[in-house]
């Protein structure tokens, strides 16, 4: 059929067709400037009840739940009023991850092991929910959840063997050093593929839920994982299951060296990701470490009460760079981690507990000084086990083990024969038949 209909490509008064391109706002050498970054008053975030319908409080995906104010008070519905004996174990925890970090760091750049990563100014999104948390649930962590086991009291020596891959590395060598796996303190293995966690979890949730079980399971992942396929399946059978899952988003805003705006931090929220599929969503201050337990403690109500999955985007801010193979000032403003608007997690609490009497600066410089100390002794203890590099620490046959329940026939040949050659050579690298 004719038509007289020019096609829209042959207009000539049409502006040709343009692609946008996400650019960070502060480049290296920049001055920062955070005043166009909304923070709303500590206190004004509504509350819902757990038992809420998701689609009843959309506008929390878009707020920001806040408790601690520019005083140090704990104010408005979310304050979870928790006693200052727990506020200082939460404090400890933080401090003392931040000292873990510190001497982990150092010990990487000795060429004590290859690989670090820190989480310096997120230490409130992990302990924070370890806290909340009951211990037997279940966490898929990232690579940057340290806390989640120091807050639950785990060994940092045995932390520190596998970091340096030595001969008490209970994963004898076979993953990247901060990649723990912690059945006994509910810490899944982390993995380097990212978000696999997230289905993950799932998974385990809807096993919980069947067998009629109470534990919930808890995850993580950074603002750039959630572009992954992984996020959004997770985010689909959790939908549709109501399984006992709680989403945590960390929003640093930057995956190693893109910013947020390449997963779509510019167009809306993370915590709006969970509209789309009908689960619940927050959007936390991940620098107050009471909000983070405020929230955490709401949706593992709303999950272990059947209402289903929450997504909660942690709002904090990546302080050091990626990994200590990443160098942040090649790609971002020096100014960034002083200019944050949302401050430091560990000062925030340790003001909140001064506020109220509980705390102050002499007590926390001397607490700085005991977990240095703490933290020194523990990387001593660990390095009489070995450190990366300095020769082969396990058996050679120890390959085999830990990759199948039952190990294959040819398996159980080659891992024969070679500790009958490792014995016939005088090697001590292979364990005896």
């Amino acid at each position: 059929m004719a038509t007289d209909r020019v096609p829209d490509h042959l207009k000539p008064n049409l502006a040709p067709l343009s692609l946008y391109v996400p650019e960070p706002k502060f480049r290296p050498g920049d001055a920062v400037d955070f005043t166009q970054v909304p923070i709303p008053p500590a206190g004004k975030a509504r509350r819902p009840d757990p038992a809420d319908a998701a689609d009843t409080f959309i506008d929390l995906a878009f707020d920001l739940v806040r408790v601690l104010d520019d005083e140090g008070q704990a104010v408005g519905p979310w304050n979870p009023r928790l006693s200052p004996d727990t506020l200082r174990a939460m404090l400890r925890s933080m401090a003392l991850v931040r000292a873990f970090d510190e001497r982990m760091f150092r010990a990487q750049r000795q060429g004590k092991t290859s690989f670090y990563m820190k989480c310096t100014g997120e230490e409130a999104v992990s302990v924070a929910a370890a806290h909340a948390l009951d211990y037997e649930d279940m966490c898929f962590p990232s690579y940057r959840q340290q806390g989640l086991l120091i807050a639950r009291g785990w060994s940092m020596v045995d932390m520190m063997n596998q970091i340096y891959s030595n001969t008490a590395d209970r994963l004898q060598g076979k993953q990247l050093p901060i990649m723990y796996s912690v059945k006994e303190a509910g810490f899944f293995s982390i993995s380097g593929n990212l978000t696999t966690q997230y289905p993950q979890a799932v998974g385990w949730a809807m096993a919980s839920a069947a067998k009629g079980d109470t534990r919930i399971a808890a995850t993580w992942c950074g603002d750039g994982s959630t572009a992954e396929g992984d996020f959004h399946s997770a985010c689909t059978f959790a939908s549709v299951y109501r399984a006992p899952v709680i989403f945590n988003v960390v929003n640093n805003q930057w995956a190693i060296s893109s910013f947020s705006g390449f997963a779509g931090a510019e167009s809306t929220t993370f915590a709006a990701r969970a509209v789309g599929y009908g689960i619940a969503g927050l959007r936390v201050d991940g620098n107050d470490a009471l909000a983070v337990y405020a929230a955490t403690l709401w949706a593992a109500e709303r999950a272990r009460t059947n209402q289903g999955p929450t997504l909660i985007e942690h709002f904090t801010y990546r302080a050091e760079g990626h990994s200590t193979s990443d160098d942040p000032g090649q790609y971002r403003s020096a100014g960034e981690p002083t200019a944050w608007p949302l401050g430091d997690p560990i000062k925030r609490l340790k003001d909140h507990l001064i506020a109220l009497g509980e705390w102050d600066e002499e007590r926390h410089a001397a607490q700085d000084k005991e977990l240095a100390e703490q933290v020194k002794a523990a990387q001593k203890q660990a390095e009489t086990n070995g450190v990366l590099g300095h020769g082969l620490h396990q058996p050679l046959d120890t390959l085999f083990d830990g990759v199948f329940e039952e190990m294959p026939w040819h398996l159980r040949e080659q891992q024969a024969q070679m500790i009958a050659e490792e014995t016939a050579s005088g090697r001590p690298w292979a364990r005896k038949a």
